[in-house]
């Protein structure tokens, strides 16, 4: 996929367009520095990352309050989602060296982003009434990372891959929640779960 084909699947102006390819230009650079993603990932950037963390725009759009991306990696997929809906996301990454590019990005792309160079687990004193996650952990683990961060009546937005229903089936043994499942635009096998009202089981 090209930022042209990119662009006709998405209806996205032509001004967040250019601050996309903006970034996936530095991606490319940096890359050659430090691991921010799979190698044989960055040939098809456009499909495999811009687009695949793009996809929950339009849900993200809708709500207001404070937004997190935990394991925000190489900013997929909050600051794709900072520069396509203009909101302000927290970006929590431990990774020094990744914050050191998600900083660079930001400024690059004029980006709405508070990045936070801290793991997920010490970030307790911060609340958020939206928390976002792709490629991070089983789900289990990743409710039990969000939660304590996560306002009540908040909900998380988790990109999935094809194991989904095993990980959810695991998960619900210790948590309960409502849990809706958004179809992958990118993947057939994969989904994003969208989870609210989440309580530990008793």
């Amino acid at each position: 996929m090209t930022a042209k084909e990119f662009a006709r699947a998405t209806g996205i102006p032509a001004k967040e367009l250019g601050r996309l390819a903006q970034f996936v230009e530095l991606l490319g650079k940096w890359q050659k520095k430090i691991n921010l993603v799979g190698r044989e990932t960055l040939k098809d950037v456009w499909r495999r990352h811009v687009l695949d963390s793009a996809q929950i725009a339009p849900h993200i759009s809708k709500l207001d309050g404070k937004i997190a991306d935990i394991g925000s990696g190489a900013g997929f997929p909050g600051m794709i989602l900072a520069i396509i809906t203009n909101k302000h996301i927290h970006l929590i990454e431990s990774d020094a060296r990744k914050c050191v590019f998600l900083s660079e990005a930001a400024r690059v792309t004029e980006a709405q982003v508070t990045i936070i160079n801290r793991r997920v687990e010490s970030v307790t004193d911060m609340k958020f009434d939206v928390v976002i996650a792709r490629a991070v952990a089983p789900l289990n683990e990743l409710i039990a990372l969000a939660r304590p961060i996560l306002e009540p009546g908040g909900c998380c937005f988790f990109f999935k891959g094809q194991r989904f229903n095993d990980e959810l089936t695991e998960a619900l043994k210790h948590w309960k929640m409502f849990v809706a499942k958004i179809a992958s635009v990118t993947d057939p096998d994969a989904v994003i779960l969208k989870l609210e009202n989440i309580a530990r089981n008793p």
